[in-house]
């Protein structure tokens, strides 16, 4: 067994863009700039902006934070949205989701110009990458395909099952596998809570992509030796043992998963890290696509 180490894989990819925000700005062009709007206070949420933030600094972004009250009105929100999308300074920005009750989460996706959809989540970038056409891919499966890749992990051809059919995730990742490209030429399917002989059709699996937010979901009597297991999975679970109270796992049993599998994500430390970093890499092509 072999780690797919997102922490290690993302820093490198952190390094590379930071040496390219350098000479890009070496040319004279301003630095890229990422903006976020986070809604309340959700812990999660929080965290993970601050995170982004962070990132930012790190490789040499400008970054902006946009904090809203949780009362805040779907109509108020899209004209936050709206003064993002005509600000030249702005190159890419996020809507942290999830979003209060109130608010559609669908209207606030449209809102966003799909040039600054940083975050992949336009319909408009969704159909390019079924196209197999130049887009913003989300950040998780564009941060899975770059940990495929960097590890040489052979897709073509092989049966790839993805669990879980979120537009975030699931759905964006079952068509980047299919493609016409590497990493892809899999033959995917997509299992969710309607799927019938989900076991059968897991161990049939060369890769596994693990999104359903059930923690220890996939056991060691579900998989074929040698697969390759991506957990997307993050869950807080109590342990007493812990100083915290708590542990996170993920939607794969590792200690009994990683004993037949030939490559596998931790958690954390896996697609966690890549997907921030994935977020820097959309953020630097929108960057490129301007001319100053």
């Amino acid at each position: 067994m072999r780690l797919l180490d997102g922490k290690h894989t993302s820093q490198q990819l952190r390094n590379e863009i930071r040496e390219e925000v350098k000479k890009f700005v070496e040319k004279g062009n301003r630095r890229p700039h990422l903006a976020a709007i986070l809604v309340g206070n959700n812990g999660a949420s929080v965290t993970y902006v601050n995170a982004k933030i962070k990132a930012c600094e790190e490789v040499g972004f400008a970054s902006s934070l946009i904090r809203l009250s949780d009362t805040i009105s779907q109509a108020e929100l899209i004209a936050e949205v709206e003064k993002l999308n005509a600000d030249e300074s702005i190159d890419g920005f996020i809507v942290q989701l999830p979003l209060p009750d109130q608010i559609r989460e669908h209207k606030v996706i449209m809102a966003i110009d799909p040039k600054k959809d940083v975050d992949g989540f336009h319909p408009q970038n969704l159909g390019r990458i079924a196209l197999n056409m130049h887009a913003f891919v989300p950040a998780t499966p564009a941060g899975i395909v770059e940990l495929l890749d960097r590890y040489n992990i052979e897709t073509g051809g092989k049966h790839c099952v993805v669990l879980g059919r979120s537009h975030i995730v699931g759905l964006p990742m079952s068509i980047l596998m299919s493609r016409n490209g590497y990493p892809g030429n899999s033959t995917v399917t997509i299992c969710h809570s309607h799927t019938q002989n989900l076991p059968e059709i897991v161990h049939s699996a060369d890769i596994i992509i693990a999104a359903v937010g059930r923690p220890n979901f996939v056991t060691a009597d579900m998989v074929k030796e040698g697969v390759v297991v991506v957990d997307v999975g993050i869950t807080r679970v109590v342990d007493t043992t812990k100083k915290s109270g708590y542990r996170l796992v993920g939607d794969v049993e590792f200690d009994t998963v990683s004993k037949k599998a030939a490559f596998i994500t931790p958690v954390p430390g896996g697609v966690g890290p890549m997907t921030i970093a994935s977020l820097l890499k959309n953020t630097m092509i929108a960057a490129r696509r301007r001319k100053v």
